[in-house]
């Protein structure tokens, strides 16, 4: 029996090492000695068999089986995998790479008819494109094409042979161990599956065993792993394994599995017994500590908290152990209470701030080192927020007043016009022409005064009184009155709150500033009804919980609320009821130190426009606009809440 190093590839045949000829012919002598014959090992793409003094399994003409079924998948890191299934044991397949080609020959298998067709698998994106199968004349032959640099490993495990192609970019043995570090033993399912979840770093290894001792296995495995393997005296019986370019670690692991076994490592050493054994070792180990802590002396220690809560630290100490005294049987002896011995206990002192821990001296010495690691300073933030509310205006109206009226008695010729800024000043100004006028005659009586009134009074009614223009015009008796009015309000305020706040990390802080309105409500009672006074708040206000992540950002948990006094709603013999304007925001958001950042925003525009006017007469060009009145107004609002988070590192002393 002899073993080649897959990376150890020549187009010619090379002279073995000292150390591994050794090993081969004391394996050869072994196996002859036995009454076992031993199997070729095959290079993968050279195509030349070290035999060792046996003959080819070619050759001896084993009983043939049959393929029962090929398989193809995609494996991990994109991977192609074929998977030949026999109708039992004894095929002997053989890997080698022509070209861009990867052949496995199977000179003592029969190839049933419904297979032997190509297989096209480009649709699984991986370096295999095609599978073709076919019989030969001595058996089976099975020709993968692929595409790009790749690297193929085969291994073999009861009655499947499983082929791996791997893309070079991405191979399987990218791994996330350095070289020679142990793998933990595979758990369940078989050899295809076995590399499920783990990476394997070791060299690439090809062997072919029959039959063959464990124990000479592991030393093949130890020559090339350079690890010290001590197998325990319990490890026995053969193995029969054919591997094809495999990292020597899960060789290790598909050797360990196929004979019950597990493996514990120290350093360079790798201890080997079977799983029962390992186990019991290991339980042993494990009740003999907690035989120890048993009769180990308990000693007393005073531990100070600077910082934290010691009723909080000895709460977290304590209660998570009372849950792992469920389902542990008495009969192990002391419980084993988490962060406490069996026998260990805690307590506090509030006015000190002191832990009192009584154990043995190892978990009390653990106790003081995490204390020591919890008991730090906590950073502390600057909340900022600032709340900018900004409210526009514009209102423009337009409006008239129309009046015509005379008396019939008045039958003196008489003409007069005047104007001013409104109706009132102007029939002031036309009463005293009609009175003191030296125009008519003396001798008859004075002219009565002529009634005023209005046909239409719509006036402008944004400010009372607004910007007027008024024109009188008395004939014959008769008085026209027009007023033209018009008025526009412009307005814009800004509010800006600025409520600032410091705590410590997650902890929540409330800051408030505002106002209580009072008003009066009245209820019903046996004796009549009673007047009550009760308050409504108008407050702004900002609470916060922040939390200082890992990478400096700071997460805040928080709400800003700013309420103004919005005027009274009248009750009549009620009273009045305050009416609140409140703006809201609850929100979490992640912001990096010292960033500013709007949490929140709403903007709101109206546009209005209203005309009342009389029907026909206001629709006249020009001359209708002496029968309406026209409004228009916008308003615009906007609310933005500005948050800036500043962390004050805070160092220990």
């Amino acid at each position: 029996m002899t073993f080649t190093n897959a990376k150890q590839m020549q187009p010619v045949r090379r002279h073995l090492p000292t150390r591994a000829l050794a090993v081969a012919v004391a394996l050869g002598l072994a196996a002859v000695g036995a009454g076992t014959a031993s199997s070729p090992v095959r290079a993968a793409g050279i195509g030349q068999t070290a035999t060792g003094g046996m003959a080819d399994p070619a050759k001896r003409a084993p009983d043939a089986v049959t393929v029962s079924a090929i398989d193809f998948k995609r494996g991990d890191g994109g991977s192609g995998k074929l998977i030949l299934r026999f109708s039992g044991n004894g095929a002997a397949p053989d890997l080698r790479t022509t070209g861009s080609n990867v052949v496995i020959d199977i000179g003592n298998a029969l190839l049933p008819a419904s297979l032997q067709r190509p297989i096209d698998v480009v649709d699984f994106a991986t370096p295999v494109q095609r599978v073709e199968a076919h019989a030969t004349s001595s058996g089976a032959q099975l020709v993968l094409g692929t595409k790009g640099l790749f690297e193929s490993m085969a291994y073999q495990s009861g009655n499947e042979y499983i082929v791996e192609i791997v893309p070079r970019a991405n191979p399987v043995a990218a791994a996330t161990a350095g070289a020679g570090k142990a793998m933990g033993a595979v758990s369940s399912g078989d050899a295809a599956s076995s590399t499920t979840g783990v990476r394997y770093s070791g060299k690439p290894v090809t062997f072919n065993f029959q039959d063959v001792p464990v124990r000479t296995v592991l030393q093949l495995i130890a020559e090339e792993s350079n690890l010290n393997i001590v197998a325990a005296d319990t490890v026995q019986g053969n193995v029969t394994l054919r591997l094809v370019n495999v990292p020597w670690d899960q060789a290790l692991d598909l050797v360990l599995q196929a004979k019950s076994l597990d493996k514990r490592r120290n350093g360079n050493v790798v201890w080997v017994a079977p799983q029962k054994e390992i186990a019991d070792f290991e339980q042993a180990k494990e009740d003999a500590r907690i035989s120890l802590e048993e009769r180990a002396e308990k000693v007393t220690e005073y531990i100070p908290v600077n910082y934290a809560n010691a009723e909080d630290i000895a709460r977290l100490l304590t209660e998570e152990s009372k849950g792992n005294q469920q389902g542990v049987q008495q009969g192990q002896g002391a419980l084993d209470r988490g962060f406490l011995s069996g026998r260990g206990s805690i307590s506090f002192d509030k006015r000190t701030n002191t832990l009192l821990v009584i154990d043995i001296p190892q978990r009390v010495a653990n106790i003081k080192k995490l204390v020591q690691e919890l008991d730090k300073p906590v950073d502390q933030v600057v909340i900022e927020a600032r709340i900018v509310i900004a409210n526009e205006n514009v209102a423009r109206e337009l409006g008239a007043k129309f009046g015509i009226t005379g008396t019939g008695n008045n039958n003196k010729i008489f003409y007069s016009s005047s104007v001013a800024n409104n109706i009132a000043n102007q029939n002031a100004i036309i009463n005293a022409a009609l009175a003191n006028s030296t125009t008519p005659p003396p001798s008859p009586p004075a002219v009565p005064t002529i009634t005023r009134g209005l046909n239409w009074n719509m006036p402008a009614v944004l400010q009372n009184p607004g910007g007027s223009l008024a024109l009188s015009i008395l004939n014959a008796g008769y008085a026209l009155d027009v007023e033209l009015s018009a008025i526009q309000e412009q307005g814009r305020a800004e509010v800006i709150s600025n409520p600032r706040v410091v705590t410590s990390n997650q902890k929540e802080a409330t800051i408030r500033q505002g106002k209580e309105v009072g008003y009066l409500t009245v209820s019903g009672g046996q004796g009549g009804n009673v007047p009550t006074v009760q308050f409504k708040e108008a407050l702004l206000e900002l609470k916060v919980t922040p939390t200082i992540t890992n990478d400096g950002r700071v997460f805040l948990n928080m709400g800003v609320k700013k309420d103004e006094l919005d005027g009274f709603i009248d009750l009549g013999n009620y009273g009045r009821v305050p009416q609140i304007a409140r703006r809201e925001v609850n929100t979490a958001v992640l912001v990096d130190d010292g960033q500013t950042v709007v949490i929140g925003g709403v903007y709101e525009f109206n546009d209005s426009t209203d005309i009342s006017k009389v029907p026909f007469l206001g629709d006249i060009p020009i001359v209708g606009n002496l029968f309406k009145n026209k409004s228009r107004s916008k308003t615009k609002a906007e609310l933005l809440i500005f948050v800036t988070p500043k962390v004050m590192r805070v160092a220990q002393r």
